[in-house]
C-alpha cells in the first residue's frame, strides 16, 4: 500500500498530525494527494543532490500538475480546484533555478510522513502487547489542560484590559493638556475642571491598581503550571526515557509538552508585554503614588524567573546518544560515528536556525584518580532548525571519540545555546544520560550490562560515580528489565511463568521472589555455577540467538528441569523449546513426550542447537523435518504439538520454506554432514546428530536413533545399543 493510502487511514490523532504538517504553503496537501503515486516512485534523495535529475522531476512535476488540470476541467470538477492547481503550478516557478531546493522539500515532507507512520505503528504495537495507560496519566493531562486554559483565558483578559487601561490614559492625558492649553482664569471652571481630571486620573490609578494585582495573579497561575510542567512532567519523561533505553516500552514522544511548554511561554511572553506597555504608559502619564511605579519591578523580575526556569528546562536531549548496529544507546565506541538529538520544547518560527547548539563532555568531571577525559572530534556546533524534526529540534552528529575505555566509567555529553529573543538573553544547558565509551566490541556485552543496571537503578542521571557503591536489584525490578529485553529484541516480553523460571535459577525455589535481590557482581562478574560465564553472558546469549534466529517464532521456553513436569501430563507428540545453561552463547533444544506400551511418560530431548547450527538450519526447518528411526527403521517425526496444544503446522507452518522432503535446500544440507560421519566410520562423539540426553544428563539406553529427514541417516553406521553420543554439525 502506497505511504500516502497508509497515513490516510490512520487515526485522527495521527491525521492531525498530518494536517500540521502540511499546514504552511511550502507542500501544498492537494498536490501530495493528487500526485501520490508519482511523488513517491521518485528518488528525491538523489535529485536533491543531482542539479540534472532535479531539474528532470522539476519539470515532469509541472507537466503533471498541467495534466491534472486538464484531468479537472474534463471531469467537470470545481473552478475551485482548477484555479488551485494553476496556482500551485505558479508558486513552484520559484525554484526553476535552484530545483533540488524543491527535491530536498519534498524529501523532507515524505521522511516526516514516514516518522508519523513509525509513531502509529509502535502505538499500536504496545496497545497489542497491552501496555495499559495509567489513569493517574489522563487525569493529570486534564489537570494541566485546565490549568492551561485558565492562564490563557487570563492573558487575554489582561490584554483587554491593557487596552482599556490604554484609552483611560489617553482620555485623560487629552483633557489634561486640553486644559493647559485653555488656560482658563475662571476659578470656578478651574476647579471644576480640575476635579473632572482628578476623578479621572482617580479611575486611571484604580485601573492600574487592578491590572497589575489582576497580572499577580496570573503569574501564580502560571507558575503553578510551571511547576506541574517541571518538577513532575518533566521530571516523568526523563524517566520513561531512562527506562525506554533499557527496552521499556513506555513512550518518549515530546510533543505533548512541546505544545504546553510553548503555550507557557507564549503565555509569559505576553506578560513581558504588558509590562512593557505599563512602563511606556507611565512614562507618558505619572503621579505620586505611582503603583506601577513601586509594583512594577517586582513583577517584572518575577516573569522573567519564571521565564528562566521554562526556558532552560525546554533544552533536552531527545534522542539519546547511540551509535549504528550497538545493543543499545548510550554505549559509543572510540572511533565510531555516533548520533545524539537534542530538543527545544519552545517551538517559536523566529528561532529556527537562530539557535547554535556547542556540544562538549565531561565538562564536571569526576575529580577521581585515572578518570579518562574525550574530546568530541568533528562538528562540534549546530543549529537548532524544524526541518530536521517535524515538531522542531535539533540532531546533532560527532565523530570519533579518543582514548581506551572502562566498562564501568561514566561519561555524560554536554550541549549548551544561547536563547536571543524579545530583549531576552538566557543561557541554555542540558546533558545526555552517562554514557559508557568502548574501543572494540568485544566490550559491548560488558557495557550495555552496565547501561541496564544504571538506568534500572540511578534516579540520579549525573551520579557518574554510580558504580563506586552500586545498589542491589530487587527481583520484580530485574525480571521487568529483562522481559524488557526480549520486548525490544522480539515482539513481546518474557511471561510470567518463564521469568518465575529465571528467578528459580538465580534465587532457587522459593514461595514468592519479590523479596530476593541480586549484586551487580552476580550479574555481571560472577560466573553461574559449573560454568566459564556469568548470567548476563548467559542470558546475552539467548537474546542474540532469538533475534538472529528465532524472532518470529513462539512457543514456551522452560529452564532445564522443568519440561519432564510440564509434558508428562500431555498427549504424545507433545513438545516445548528450552534454552540450554552450559552453551555460552546461546543453544536452543527441543523436549517432546512418548508413551511406553504400558503408558508411562516417556520425556525425551535433543543436544542444543548453537548459532552455528542456526546459521546454516532455520530452528523451524529442524521442528518440520525431525525424524526418528524406530527399530523396523521407519522414519518418524515424533514432534506434533506444541506445548500446550498448538498444532505443530498451525505454529511454525507460516515460516516453512515451500519445499520439503528430499527437495530441501536444507536436507541436502544435512545430507551432506551425514555423508561425513559415514565416511569418518567411528563412533566418537561425532557419529550420530542428536542424542537422548539431556545436556550430559541420559535418560537410559539410546534405542532409536534420531535425524533430519531419515534418509541419509539410514545409511549412517548402527550405534551399540548403550552408546551415548553428541550431536555434530
Amino acid at each position: 500500500m502506497a505511504q500516502w493510502e497508509k497515513l490516510r487511514q490512520l487515526e485522527s490523532v495521527y491525521l492531525t498530525q498530518v494536517d500540521e504538517l502540511y499546514d504552511g504553503d511550502a507542500f501544498p496537501m492537494d498536490v501530495r494527494h493528487y500526485l501520490a503515486h508519482w511523488i513517491e516512485s521518485q528518488d528525491w534523495d538523489r535529485a536533491a543532490r543531482d542539479h540534472d535529475v532535479a531539474m528532470v522531476l522539476f519539470q515532469v512535476l509541472l507537466e503533471n500538475l498541467d495534466i491534472q488540470h486538464s484531468r479537472f476541467v474534463q471531469g467537470g470538477e470545481s473552478f475551485l480546484l482548477q484555479h488551485n492547481i494553476r496556482r500551485f503550478k505558479h508558486s513552484f516557478q520559484r525554484y526553476q533555478e535552484e530545483p533540488y531546493n524543491l527535491a530536498n522539500i519534498i524529501q523532507w515532507f515524505l521522511a516526516k510522513e514516514k516518522e508519523i507512520l513509525q509513531n502509529a505503528e509502535l502505538a499500536e504495537q504496545v496497545q497489542l502487547l497491552q501496555v495499559q495507560q495509567n489513569p493517574m496519566e489522563t487525569d493529570c493531562q486534564r489537570n494541566i489542560e485546565r490549568k492551561m486554559a485558565d492562564v490563557k483565558n487570563k492573558v487575554q483578559c489582561m490584554e483587554h484590559t491593557v487596552k482599556c487601561l490604554e484609552e483611560q490614559q489617553d482620555e485623560f492625558d487629552f483633557k489634561y493638556q486640553t486644559h493647559n492649553m485653555e488656560g482658563t482664569t475662571n476659578e470656578a471652571e478651574k476647579t471644576e475642571q480640575m476635579k473632572v481630571l482628578q476623578a479621572l486620573l482617580n479611575r486611571l490609578d484604580a485601573s492600574r491598581k487592578s491590572m497589575l494585582s489582576g497580572m499577580g495573579v496570573l503569574l501564580d497561575g502560571a507558575e503553578e503550571l510551571l511547576c506541574v510542567l517541571v518538577r513532575e512532567e518533566l521530571v516523568q519523561w526523563q524517566r520513561r526515557q531512562q527506562k525506554a533505553c533499557i527496552g521499556s516500552p513506555d513512550s518518549t514522544c515530546l510533543d505533548q509538552l512541546e505544545k504546553w511548554f510553548t503555550t507557557e511561554a507564549e503565555c509569559l511572553f505576553q506578560v513581558r508585554k504588558f509590562l512593557k506597555k505599563l512602563e511606556e504608559l507611565m512614562g507618558k502619564v505619572t503621579y505620586e503614588h505611582d503603583p506601577v511605579k513601586k509594583q512594577k519591578p517586582a513583577l517584572q523580575k518575577r516573569v522573567d524567573s519564571l521565564l528562566t526556569s521554562l526556558l532552560k528546562s525546554a533544552f533536552v536531549v531527545e534522542t539519546q546518544p547511540s551509535m549504528p548496529q550497538g545493543k543499545g544507546p548510550l554505549v559509543l565506541r572510540t572511533n565510531v560515528q555516533f548520533s545524539v538529538k537534542t530538543r527545544f520544547l519552545v517551538k517559536f518560527p523566529e528561532l529556527n536556525h537562530a539557535m547554535k547548539v556547542n556540544v562538549s563532555m565531561d565538562r564536571e568531571a569526576p575529580l577521581v584518580k585515572g578518570y579518562r577525559r574525550f574530546n568530541v572530534l568533528g562538528t562540534n556546533s549546530k543549529a537548532l532548525n524544524m526541518a530536521e524534526s517535524m515538531s522542531g529540534g535539533m540532531v546533532a552528529d560527532f565523530r570519533h571519540l579518543l582514548s581506551l575505555s572502562v566498562t564501568e566509567e561514566l561519561h555524560i555529553i554536554n550541549f549548551n545555546t544561547e536563547f536571543l529573543l524579545h530583549d531576552m538573553s538566557v543561557s541554555l544547558e542540558t546533558s545526555s544520560l552517562p554514557v559508557v565509551i568502548i574501543s572494540n566490541s568485544s566490550q559491548q556485552q560488558s557495557a550495555w550490562a552496565s547501561i541496564l543496571w544504571f538506568n534500572m537503578l540511578c534516579l540520579e542521571p549525573k551520579n557518574l560515580l554510580f558504580f563506586a557503591n552500586c545498589p542491589v536489584a530487587t527481583w520484580p525490578q530485574l525480571g521487568e528489565m529483562l522481559s524488557w529485553q526480549f520486548l525490544s529484541s522480539t515482539t513481546r516480553g518474557l511471561e510470567s511463568n518463564q521469568l518465575d523460571m529465571i528467578a528459580h535459577k538465580l534465587f532457587g525455589k522459593q514461595q514468592s521472589y519479590d523479596a530476593c535481590k541480586i549484586s551487580w557482581t552476580k550479574f555481571s562478574k560472577e560466573n553461574v555455577p559449573n560454568t566459564n560465564f556469568t548470567f548476563w553472558v548467559w542470558f546475552d546469549g539467548i537474546l542474540f540467538m532469538v533475534k538472529s534466529h528465532l524472532e518470529n517464532l513462539s512457543g514456551l521456553f522452560s529452564l532445564k528441569g522443568k519440561e519432564k513436569t510440564l509434558l508428562k501430563k500431555k498427549q504424545r507428540g507433545t513438545f516445548l523449546l528450552r534454552f540450554s545453561e552450559s552453551i555460552r552463547d546461546g543453544g536452543i533444544t527441543f523436549s517432546w513426550v512418548d508413551y511406553s506400551p504400558t503408558g508411562e511418560p516417556d520425556v525425551r530431548s535433543v543436544q542444543p542447537f548453537t548459532k552455528v547450527d542456526l546459521c546454516q538450519i532455520p530452528f523451524h526447518e529442524i521442528i518440520r523435518n525431525f525424524q526418528i528411526l524406530e527399530e523396523e527403521n521407519v522414519p518418524e517425526n515424533p514432534l506434533l504439538f506444541l506445548y500446550p496444544d498448538t498444532p505443530k503446522v498451525e505454529a511454525f507452518g507460516k515460516y516453512y520454506t515451500e519445499k520439503s522432503g528430499a527437495d530441501s535446500q536444507y536436507i541436502k544440507y544435512i545430507k551432506t554432514k551425514l555423508v561425513f560421519v559415514s565416511k569418518e566410520n567411528t563412533l566418537e562423539a561425532k557419529s550420530p546428530m542428536y542424542s537422548d540426553t539431556v545436556e550430559g544428563e541420559g535418560s537410559g539406553p539410546m534405542n532409536p536413533r534420531y535425524g533430519l529427514g531419515g534418509e541419509a541417516f539410514g545409511e549412517s553406521p548402527s550405534l551399540p545399543v548403550n552408546h551415548q553420543s553428541t550431536k555434530s554439525l
